[in-house]
C-alpha cells in the first residue's frame, strides 16, 4: 500500500538538517545540495520520504565519500537509476530519505529540479498531481506500478516546465 501524507511544513526542516549533515560528509566533493521530490513542494501530497539532489564535482570523487555517507545511514544503491549515484536512508525499517548525486555536467538540465520549480510556481499542476497520486494510492498501486502510473502526467508537467525555460523535451523515465 502506498502511504501518502498531506504536505507537512516539518519536511523542510528535516531536509535542512539532512543537507547540513550531507554537506559536511561530502566536503568539497559536492558544490550544491537541494531538496527535490514531492516533499519539496508546498501543498503537494507526498510519500513522507525526503528526496535530496547533490551536485558532485564528479561521480568518481563523490563515490569516495561512501563511508562518510554510511556513517549518516545512507547506503549506496548500485541498482539505482543511470548516470547518478543513489543512496537510501532507512531508519527503524522505514525509508526516510533518498539521495541522488549528479555530476556537474547534467545539473542545470535535471528534470527533478525543473519539475520541482514548476510545481512550486503552478498551483494547478500541484492540484492535478496530488489528485492523481491520491487516486493511484486508493486503487492500491504500490512500488514500480505506482511510479509508472504517474509517468504520463509527470512527463506532461516536465515538458511544460522545460518549454517555459526554452529547453527541449527529454524522457522523464530514465533507462
Amino acid at each position: 500500500m502506498t502511504i501518502l501524507a498531506e504536505y507537512d511544513d516539518a519536511w523542510a526542516g528535516q531536509y535542512a538538517a539532512l543537507a547540513a549533515e550531507l554537506r559536511e560528509a561530502f566536503g568539497d566533493a559536492v558544490t550544491e545540495v537541494e531538496h527535490i521530490g514531492s516533499t519539496a513542494v508546498p501543498g503537494l501530497v507526498a510519500k513522507p520520504v525526503i528526496d535530496i539532489a547533490a551536485r558532485a564535482v564528479s561521480l568518481e570523487v563523490a563515490s569516495g565519500k561512501d563511508s562518510s555517507l554510511a556513517e549518516l545511514g545512507f547506503q549506496y544503491e548500485p541498482a539505482g537509476p543511470p548516470r547518478r549515484r543513489t543512496y537510501t536512508r532507512v531508519v527503524d525499517g522505514v525509508l526516510t530519505s533518498n539521495l541522488h548525486v549528479f555530476s556537474t555536467e547534467v545539473w542545470d538540465g535535471l528534470n527533478q529540479r525543473i519539475l520541482r520549480d514548476h510545481l512550486r510556481a503552478t498551483p494547478e499542476a500541484v492540484r492535478r498531481y496530488s489528485e492523481l497520486k491520491r487516486r493511484l494510492a486508493t486503487e492500491g498501486l504500490t512500488g514500480f506500478d505506482y511510479t509508472a502510473a504517474k509517468t504520463t502526467l509527470i512527463q506532461e508537467l516536465t515538458d511544460d516546465a522545460r518549454r517555459l525555460r526554452g529547453l527541449p523535451s527529454v524522457p522523464v523515465w530514465e533507462t
